[in-house]
């Protein structure tokens, strides 16, 4: 969540800010008139306040001089419950100021590139170099069909579009980059966790999925439960509300989950193949420091995705986002785009984001330093997406005659 105290303080610096993300001037306007409103009635309490204070000290001086104190008790009595109707003011303001401000982005950071949505996101580097075929080479649709590794037509009459089924090599090719993921983030000091695959409302607010994108959110039925759309929510909320010793950062997480999306606002984007499902398995990175650390922090998580692309032989690119493709959260956006020679484009298989202390505001994460509680940064990103490296493996390693040679890496793990 973004500081209300600093939106109060600095309205017009805060609004630029926000306006690059996308936030709409209605929004800002009745932003702005709630922190207008805020303002004003806390000073007119705490007028009413020091009134009330000035009339008290006056009463006791009255009293002891024998003096007639009823119209002062009138009058006190008055700014009593003149008090309590300011209190109340104030506090349906402010709640209403809070919910308003859950609902508005993270701040993009003064470096991000200016510019309204992915195609103004810049290249930073290319790493490794595209395979070359002597044939055309097919999409991974076609391939994983053709090899017996992937069921699509039954993973539809098992849920619905969006869905497929694994099996043979392809389900063991699936379990050995999950393996393998994860050996290779613990290798760079991410500690390994396995954690529900199921949030509640505040976990999912901590992170910033809710409210704001609850259509995208599968619900449990009669349940303040939903399946997570990422292992990110439940890593970063371990500290929900917690208070750790700054000895402890930076906290480096690693985790394998299923992940669940409605895909809300992609109708028929990605309608063939594993590219963009409903349910799909992520091995996630995220990291719980101090605001010193988080930089260098963040350079380490781009590095490790990328790393981890390089030993599989799969060619990429560092992509910089932009303001406009900023996710909600974000304040700054590393994806990793891998080659795909079927579809002949490059497609996200990694993002990387530092929130800052957006994410910690909200899940109140924070780090004792001396006497002071101060809030946490927060870092996610995937290392890697299983889904869509089964799919660049199988389009990378393909054969002339329509197999799929399995990268050295992953042969212990198969």
């Amino acid at each position: 969540m973004i500081d209300i105290k600093l939106l109060q303080k600095d309205f017009d610096s805060m609004s630029k800010a926000l306006e690059k993300k996308g936030v709409t001037q209605e929004i800002l306007a009745n932003l702005k008139k709630q922190v207008e409103d805020a303002k004003e009635k806390r000073k007119e309490m705490e007028a009413s306040q020091a009134t009330q204070k000035k009339l008290s000290q006056q009463f006791g001086a009255y009293k002891k001089e024998g003096k007639d104190v009823t119209p002062l008790q009138d009058e006190i009595n008055q700014l009593k419950e003149n008090k309590q109707k300011l209190e109340d003011e104030v506090r349906e303001i402010e709640s209403s100021l809070q919910n308003i401000a859950m609902g508005i982005p993270n701040l993009p950071d003064e470096d991000v590139p200016l510019g309204a949505d992915e195609n103004e996101n810049v290249v930073l580097a290319t790493i490794g170099e595209k395979p070359s075929f002597s044939f055309e080479p097919k999409e991974h649709w076609e391939l994983g069909e053709n090899n017996g590794m992937i069921d699509f037509t039954r993973g539809v009459k098992l849920a619905k579009s969006r869905f497929a089924a694994l099996k043979g090599i392809g389900a063991r090719l699936e379990r050995a980059l999950i393996n393998y993921f994860l050996d290779f983030n613990r290798e760079r000091g991410f500690e390994e966790w396995y954690v529900p695959f199921m949030a509640n409302t505040n976990t999912l607010e901590g992170t910033g999925q809710l409210p704001k994108f609850g259509d995208d959110l599968f619900k449990i039925e009669g349940e303040d439960l939903y399946l997570i759309p990422t292992a990110e929510v439940c890593l970063t909320n371990l500290y929900n509300d917690e208070i750790v010793d700054k000895d402890e950062l930076p906290m480096l997480l690693t985790s394998y989950t299923p992940c669940f999306r409605k895909e809300a606002g992609s109708a028929g984007r990605d309608t063939r193949g594993m590219i963009r499902q409903h349910q799909f398995d992520k091995v996630e990175m995220v990291a719980i420091t101090t605001p010193e650390q988080s930089a260098q922090i963040f350079e380490k998580m781009v590095n490790c995705a990328s790393d981890l692309l390089t030993s599989l032989g799969l060619p990429h690119q560092k992509v910089q986002l932009c303001t406009g493709d900023l996710g909600f959260s974000a304040a700054t956006t590393i994806d990793l785009e891998v080659w795909l020679p079927g579809q002949n484009t490059y497609r996200e298989i990694s993002s990387i984001s530092n929130t800052r202390e957006f994410q910690a505001r909200r899940a109140k994460i924070r780090y004792k330093d001396g006497k002071k509680n101060l809030l946490c940064h927060t870092l996610n990103g995937s290392s890697l997406a299983v889904g869509r490296t089964l799919v660049a493996v199988m389009e990378n390693y393909q054969n002339e005659d329509g197999s799929i040679t399995i990268p050295d890496v992953l042969k212990k793990y198969m």
